[in-house]
């Protein structure tokens, strides 16, 4: 199966910028998933790869072939929309089948059902073939949608985000469905979605795009742990990373919004000592990397409960210092009450430093 690669992709709409020289370089066979908020580009990203938009200016690579001039149904690609509509007319199994009746395709019969009877066995689908659309509920009808495209065996799939309009159980269990076909079929395949956790949990990569702009693509492991800019370290994640303006002083860590000053240990001497600038940082702590005690802290501060939410196999407990709201994430059993004071510190091997005017992660 091939890859995909934009060069300096540039796509726009009147004033309007969706794609800003966006590069990506989508290996064979990757489950490759594209992420951002609304109006980032991500479904732009997916036409213009598939032909539904023309480019601007830069390049389409699909495998070896430049893509910028083909048709969509040369490009050989599926897309698989939010919103499945399927023939209110046909059954289940004449929607599976009626890609490949199309004058592109015109496959016989034999290999028809073959096709139609893997991809239903695949999806889980087989009993439901002679059934309308009509009567099935909105999960059988997303499979089916999703069946239509596989049946093709089309060279690579696009996915804007499939799963979206589902309760919260249907797209746990099609995020593994979806997962284990991909890798049983090896399709490279670009996914979109606004959905951080679907994009954790199901792309091999990750790229964050925000305004038409790529602003990191790694691992979920890479983009969790050393997020490239203040936007990747507030977007992914739940809750988002905690933000603090600060500065270097004298050994000492300034927290200018908490009105903190904290001794640094001889190991964060260490992992500072090789940020050229002292000050106009921000430091961005993990919800799971705040540290919370009821004894004074030397290495910390004093913040209020406001609340504390529980998430089932988590607890986020909410606090205030001056006008700045801090979350911390703990095990269930742990407990806070509302206007109770606790001392916060953090783990500092997760401690990270951005630069306040270029919003950069820096090294450390």
């Amino acid at each position: 199966m091939p890859g995909i690669q934009l060069k300096d992709v540039v796509k726009t709409f009147g004033k309007v910028t969706a794609l800003n020289k966006t590069n990506l370089d989508i290996r064979e066979g990757e489950f490759f998933v594209l992420v951002g908020p609304t109006g980032a580009g991500k479904t732009t990203t997916l036409r213009v790869v598939s032909g539904l938009e023309k480019i601007d200016s830069g390049t389409i690579m699909i495998g070896e072939e430049n893509a910028r001039d083909l048709s969509p149904a040369d490009r050989d690609v599926a897309f698989v929309y939010q919103n499945f509509s399927l023939y209110p007319q046909l059954t289940v199994r004449q929607n599976l089948e009626f890609p490949l009746k199309s004058p592109l395709h015109r496959e016989g019969q034999e290999v028809i059902t073959e096709r139609v009877e893997t991809v239903a066995r695949l999806l889980h689908i087989a009993p439901l073939l002679n059934r309308m659309p009509d009567a099935l509920s909105g999960g059988e009808m997303q499979r089916v949608g999703i069946g239509r495209a596989i049946v093709r065996h089309p060279q690579i799939f696009l996915m804007d985000e499939p799963l979206s309009d589902l309760d919260a159980k249907l797209r746990e269990e099609l995020r593994v469905e979806l997962r284990q076909i991909q890798k049983e079929l090896k399709t490279t395949t670009l996914y979109v979605t606004h959905d951080q956790v679907e994009a954790m949990s199901m792309g091999d990569r990750v790229a964050v795009l925000n305004e038409g702009v790529i602003h990191q693509i790694g691992t979920p492991q890479e983009v969790y742990t050393k997020p490239a800019d203040l936007f990747v370290a507030g977007f992914i994640g739940l809750p988002k990373m905690n933000f603090f303006d600060c500065s270097l002083e004298n050994n000492h860590l300034l927290l200018e919004e908490c009105q903190a000053k904290i001794p640094l240990s001889e190991a964060m001497k260490k992992m500072v000592s090789t940020i050229g600038k002292k000050d106009k940082l921000i430091l961005g702590v993990r919800p799971e990397a705040i540290l919370l005690s009821r004894q004074k802290t030397e290495a910390g501060f004093q913040a209020e409960v406001l609340f504390l939410a529980h998430f089932g196999s988590m607890n986020i407990i909410n606090m205030q210092v001056n006008d700045k709201i801090i979350k911390a994430r703990t095990r269930p059993g742990e407990r806070a009450d509302a206007k109770e004071r606790l001392w916060l510190s953090f783990d500092e091997q997760k401690a990270l430093f951005f630069d306040r005017t270029t919003k950069k992660l820096l090294p450390t």
